[in-house]
């Protein structure tokens, strides 16, 4: 039945907002059978009406408005009449009405059931023996047009059967363009149901957009561009995309991308083509697929077609696509590596019978590293240059309240004690000054002098790994103050464990042939520090001190202000010398640092590190750590990320695999090679070590000529913990731009994305005068490679990734030796070395005592400070004042890799130190005991998270084993026995690092807090919590300019209940128990903005740090100095920063948030300036408008401003 156009009707004389009322009336009477009876009638009033809504734009507006009746009206007339024509009208006004309305009139639409009515409308003419293509052409349209706002759509057309007319109608249709074109956009909208694409593919789906897309044709390129779409849509569905591989459609994709890439020469078609693309990537998101486009020679046409695109910015999705599935296709390999577990092994004593470190004791070898062929493919578009792996993010914040502690009664603190006071009363020797009388020391500053101070010797029994037992009852320090002879707490010293390595010596020795004259290059003299075999040592004492100054004529030769010494090192069997001092061996100018580097002494520190232990017993000192650091006057700002940086070395990656011949694959160190590490080479290879305290890379293989793929060592007795690096290079060229790669990153994103660079430290610098580390590298950015994760190093997840960092460096000297690290490094020989200078700088008026804490498993000290000011004499009043100070327990360094943790640790120990009356002031208030270093082992290894126990100390404190985490077990030990005694410090802190959030912040702990973004209802009795948790936070944010409070939480989460902070807070009761995190980036707020951040920022954040103890003790009532307070006032020289007001940061990642900042790669350059909102915003949570069961949110105590307000429950 052939119907014509409905024809406009109109009356004269007559508004059309009354004619409108009046048509829709007339269209409500006739419902039901008047409909069917009286057809003509129903045609006259839609024409009507359709004419008045073509005619009259507010006439649509009318039929639409909120309270008017109109759409449903509309539909109970489409559903009631069996007429065509009258079918044919409502349909046209359904279309008139949506397009104009667009999004809002299509929700009233979908809303009022309109797609339902649609559909049974589109059954019911199917049934007809020659339905009305009029009549599907606008069924489909609107169904094309509502599809995508009405979730429930596919699943409607399913169940009605509304999927087979569709896909029949377009195999009848394939040369009808105007029909084809709807009926595939409605198509388009079935198949995002991944059951109706499977279904669609079975009755032949697939197979019909084949026929419409292939051969390339540039004829109706509307209707390919939605075909293209409905196949993408299609092939999401694995089951469709094994159908397309088997039914050899790779190849015919690839061939229609290419030609289309060769016509399309104006680009008027890169929708298209992305969409082939994108049919592509989802086929590859199976094994099969993947098999078959690399068979295609898919990786070699994306890459050709992809580099003629670079050159064009508007192609850049197509070239990241392509980046997608080349990286996607590309086999998976495992490491280079004959195991990924460390190449160290240190065997546990006492290992405990269940757990990770138990399964790797387990694991034959072989098994512990797999590659993983499941079907998983990930593929979060997360690693193309314009997506920061928003999904992974996604899903951390919609899974955030799932962690976040619900149960009130584990957010109170513990009121009965863990442990009996008979078993803690033996940590009573390390609180001397809680019970010292004083009675038998002398006061006259003018008769004692600070170094006799410091060498009075004090006997204390060193805690092993075993636990301490009642019985014991001395201890050992290495220094006290003037103890009395006739005082019964002190007894002989008793004799330290030896070394592991006995050396007395330190030589300057050379492993590689001379090539030139020392005269002509001294830098040959300097390839490590080499710490002599005993063997050796008396034949170097015959010939005299093998360290010494050496005489010159002239003076001593000033760069840049530092004096610069001479140093012979035992010649042995170097060739290395100079003329005239061939005997002696090499001659080392070495820079005397000691005018800005007072706590630094090259002599003391080796002597240092000949009492350090480490389990590979390095032999080798690190030029920067012998040296030292200092920092520079200058700020490095963060680096600008410049476009397309990551996409060309991803490109470089994929050429290995298309032209396997360029690649060298040369292995040129590696430490499972146990007897020769440094493997020879012809000097076409740069050099590597790290063969020393701190030191972490396991292999380094030459690539191409100057490009290295680096792979770092997993903590000991672990497979995994990759992140700190510490190594040396050397042989390089001049001017040659060096590619470096580490391969076995970890972590899903890194600040290296956004502007973080790595360290670097050159000895011809350092002999120049310049000792210090500096921020180098260019072309830096972090993505996803393709060596596969063993499921047994991510607790059982299949489908996992390592990632790459890469950076670009070049040398500016010749035959230079350089380092490169994570973050500044800081040794365990370094700690001991300025708690050494530290103690030789006291004063009388200063009280120091450092106690050996315990012993750690590898057989290095744990040393333990207490600072404090002498009484001002040893009368009564003064001794019980001094004995009453609060306490402050600060504890650092439980993860080796949080470099910056030390060195804000040595910011706050070198203000505590100083002759300031700040300082003064401080320890005159308090009593601080301090923990500067929880994991020597760690540190000594060049681990980046474990202990040797392979695990993480900051997960053992709820129920730390006394042999394996001794350390974690001693100093929790030390706080429960200071709360048996009625003396829990006013404020525990454990500095540590961030390597994914910017700045420097702090996490607490909080009651009201937690229970407000659990959402969780609670009393307001339960809700009883003081608000002094937040006062030091702060503080530190209006006089520290490297702190943000907005980044600042006091959520307290599941995952972290064994952590130093949650358990301090809730075993020991410490209200402001924190964890300080210190960036390894930089800053975006105050006034380090833009800039990374370096050892001189750092160390202020600690003295700042002290400083704000100072103003909590102003605001908590210790003491009323008011001069002192007005001088500190003076020194800081600061005013309040203008602090966010946003609402707590929750988040999750271990220890380290999830990575939420946006950034667009698309942009030319790097902007991050919406970085610290995401950050913020991050987890929060609208205030309840609730009253009484749950409390407000918290803001700063001082301000006022939003304070809690727990007002009594409302009865009911």
């Amino acid at each position: 039945m052939k119907m014509n156009k409905p024809k406009m009707a109109s009356e004269k004389g007559v508004p059309s907002t009354s004619k409108v009322q009046i048509l829709l009336a007339q269209l409500e009477k006739m419902t039901g059978d008047s409909m069917v009876r009286d057809p003509e009638t129903s045609r006259q009033i839609t024409s009507k009406l359709l004419h008045l809504i073509q005619t009259q734009e507010k006439t649509g507006k009318e039929v639409m408005s909120k309270g008017t009746s109109g759409m449903e009206v509309i539909l109970s007339s489409l559903e009631s009449t069996r007429d065509a024509q009258t079918i044919l009208n409502i349909l046209c006004i359904l279309s008139e009405l949506l397009t104009l309305g667009k999004g809002r009139r299509v929700g009233v639409f979908v809303s009022k059931g309109g797609t339902g009515v649609l559909l049974r409308i589109l059954i019911s003419t199917s049934k007809e023996f020659h339905p009305s293509e009029e009549l599907m052409l606008q069924l489909h349209s609107l169904l094309a047009k509502v599809g995508p706002k009405d979730r429930k759509l596919g699943v409607k057309a399913r169940l009605s059967g509304a999927l087979n007319i569709t896909i029949n109608l377009i195999k009848k249709n394939l040369q009808n363009v105007k029909l084809l074109l709807p009926c595939l956009q409605v198509l388009r909208v079935y198949s995002s149901n991944m059951v109706n694409a499977i279904s669609l593919g079975k009755s032949g789906a697939i197979e019909i957009m084949f026929k419409i897309l292939a051969p390339y044709s540039k004829k109706n390129t509307s209707l390919l561009k939605v075909a293209v779409d409905a196949l993408a849509a299609l092939l999401k569905s694995k089951t469709n995309a094994r159908r397309a591989v088997e039914a050899r459609c790779v190849s015919t994709l690839l061939t229609l991308y290419m030609d289309w890439h060769r016509n399309d020469t104006w680009h008027r078609h890169t929708a298209i083509r992305k969409g082939l693309l994108g049919c592509l990537r989802n086929i590859t998101n199976t094994k099969l697929g993947r098999k078959s486009f690399t068979e295609a020679d898919g990786m070699r046409i994306l890459y050709n077609s992809s580099s003629e695109c670079l050159t064009v910015r508007t192609l850049d999705p197509l070239v990241n696509t392509s980046s997608l599935i080349m990286r996607k296709c590309f086999p998976k390999n495992r490491l280079p590596l004959p195991t990924i577990k460390s190449a160290f092994h240190y065997q546990l004593d006492h290992a405990l019978a269940s757990g990770p470190v138990a399964q790797l004791y387990s694991q034959p070898p072989g098994v512990d590293d797999v590659v993983d062929d499941s079907d998983d493919n990930e593929d979060t578009e997360a690693d193309t240059e314009n997506d920061t792996e928003n999904e992974e993010d996604e899903k951390d914040c919609r899974s955030l309240n799932d962690d976040i502690e619900k149960d009130i009664n584990k957010l109170h603190p513990q009121k009965s004690p863990t442990r009996p006071f008979e078993e803690l009363r033996v940590y009573e020797r390390f609180f001397v000054e809680l019970s010292e009388d004083f009675q038998d020391y002398t006061f006259d500053c003018s008769t004692t002098s600070s170094s006799s101070l410091a060498r009075t010797p004090r006997t204390v029994l060193v805690p092993t790994a075993q636990a301490l037992s009642t019985n014991d009852v001395t201890t050992q320090t290495s220094s006290v103050l003037c103890p009395p002879p006739k005082d019964p707490h002190y007894s002989t010293p008793a004799p330290l464990p030896p070394p592991a390595l006995q050396l007395d010596t330190l030589r300057f020795s050379k492993e590689r042939n001379k090539r030139e004259e020392v005269a002509q290059d001294l830098s040959h003299a300097l390839e490590c520090v080499a710490l002599k075999s005993e063997d050796s040592l008396n034949m170097d004492k015959q010939k005299g001190s093998p360290i010494s100054t050496q005489k010159v004529a002239h003076s001593p030769l000033l760069l840049e202000g530092i004096a610069i010494r001479c140093l012979a090192g035992g010649g042995g069997g170097s060739d290395c010398g100079s003329e005239g001092a061939e005997d002696e061996g090499a001659v080392l100018e070495v820079p005397d640092t000691a005018q800005l580097l007072p706590l630094h002494d090259l002599d003391l520190y080796v002597d240092m590190v000949k009492g350090t232990h480490s389990v590979p017993q390095y032999t080798e000192v690190a030029y920067p750590d012998y040296f030292g650091h200092v920092a520079p006057t200058f700020r490095e700002p963060l680096l600008e990320r410049l476009y397309g940086v990551q996409r060309s070395k991803i490109f470089q990656d994929i050429e290995r695999l298309i032209h396997p011949n360029d690649i060298l694959d040369k292995i040129v160190y590696d430490l499972d090679i146990a007897s020769c590490p440094v493997i020879e080479s012809d000097g076409e290879s740069l050099k590597f070590n790290s063969q020393f305290e701190s030191g972490n890379l396991r292999k380094a293989i030459q690539i191409r000529k100057y490009e290295y793929d680096l792979v770092l060592n997993s903590d000991i007795n672990s497979n995994h913990h990759h992140q700190w690096f510490y190594f040396e290079v050397s042989g390089m060229r001049v001017g040659a731009t060096y590619r470096f790669n580490i391969i076995n990153c970890e972590k899903s994103n890194s600040q290296f994305n956004y502007g973080m660079q790595v360290l670097m430290y050159s000895v011809q610098e350092a002999i120049s005068g310049r000792p210090r580390w500096v921020r180098t590298g260019a072309d830096i950015c972090y993505y996803k490679n393709h060596f596969a994760r063993s499921s047994i190093a991510t607790g059982g997840q299949k489908g996992k990734s390592y990632y790459t960092m890469t950076f670009s460096s070049s040398f500016s000297h010749k035959d230079d030796v350089c380092y490169f690290a994570y973050h500044y490094p800081y040794t365990y020989s370094s700690l001991k070395m300025h708690l050494s200078k530290l103690e030789a700088m006291r004063t009388p008026e200063i009280y120091m005592r450092q106690d050996v804490l315990c012993e750690t498993l590898g057989g290095n000290s744990c040393p333990l400070l207490t600072i404090t000011a002498m009484p001002e004499s040893n009368s009564n009043d003064h001794v019980c004042q001094f004995r009453n100070r609060p306490l402050i327990f600060l504890s650092a360094r439980v993860h080796p890799g949080e470099t910056n943790a030390s060195w804000v640790m040595k910011g706050t120990l070198e203000f505590l130190m100083s002759a300031s009356p700040l300082a003064a002031s401080l320890r005159e208030a308090y009593i601080f005991k301090i923990v500067p270093m929880l994991n020597p082992d760690g540190v000594v290894n060049g681990n980046h998270r474990c202990s040797l126990s392979g695990e993480d100390l900051n997960r053992q404190w709820q129920n730390p084993n006394a042999e394996l985490h001794p350390t974690i077990y001693h100093t929790k030990s030390l706080l429960q026995y200071l709360a048996h005694t009625q003396r829990a410090p006013l404020v525990f802190c454990d500095y540590h690092g961030h390597s994914r959030k910017k700045n420097v912040f702090m996490y607490g702990c909080s009651l009201k807090e937690t229970i407000w973004q659990s959402s969780i209802s609670a009393a307001s009795s339960e809700l009883h919590e003081d608000l002094g948790y937040r006062a030091l936070p702060k503080i530190l944010s209006q006089i520290a300019p490297a702190f943000s409070m907005a980044s600042c939480s006091f959520v307290v989460e599941r995952s972290k209940e064994s952590t130093a902070r949650v358990v301090v807070w809730r075993e020991i009761g410490v209200q402001r128990s924190y964890t300080m995190e210190s960036t390894v980036c930089g800053c975006d707020q105050g006034k380090y903005k833009g800039y990374q951040i370096g050892t001189r920022e750092l160390e202020e954040m600690g003295a700042q740090f002290c400083v704000a103890l100072l103003r909590l003790k102003r605001m908590t009532g210790l003491h009323n100095h008011q001069h002192l307070l007005d001088l500190e006032s003076d020194l800081i020289g600061t005013q309040p920063k203008v602090v966010s007001s946003c609402p707590t940061t929750y988040v999750m990642d271990e220890d380290e948030p999830s990575f939420l900042e946006a950034v667009d790669y698309s942009a030319e350059s790097n902007d991050e300036d919406g970085e610290a909102d995401n950050e913020a915003g991050a987890g929060s949570r609208e205030i309840p408008e609730t009253p009484d069961l749950r409390p407000e949110r918290p803001s700063d105590p001082e301000s006022g401003h939003g304070a809690w307000k727990c007002g009594p429950v409302a009865s009911q």
